[in-house]
């Protein structure tokens, strides 16, 4: 298994790639987004895992517990770190 402070890292520097910063000047990427970009795809074994990791951790944040492809597509996850 891979280490979850790197999975973590890595999920970050995605969200940096692919999101854009909003008005607070925090950058925030549609979970659709990720879900379906295949570096993201062939990175993350577990995306979900790793993003409830990273909120865990308050590194990420999100609104609700789990995230689901289709359904949460227009989910913002926000980077709370820079």
């Amino acid at each position: 298994t891979m280490n979850v402070e790197h999975e973590i890292s890595l999920l970050v520097e995605e969200i940096r790639r692919l999101g854009t910063k909003n008005a607070d000047g925090q950058v925030s990427v549609k979970f659709g987004v990720l879900f379906a970009d295949e570096k993201c795809a062939n990175l993350f074994e577990a995306l979900v895992g790793t993003l409830k990791a990273a909120k865990r951790r308050k590194i990420v944040t999100y609104p609700g517990e789990l995230l689901l492809q289709g359904v949460h597509d227009s989910v913002d996850i926000t980077l709370l770190q820079d």
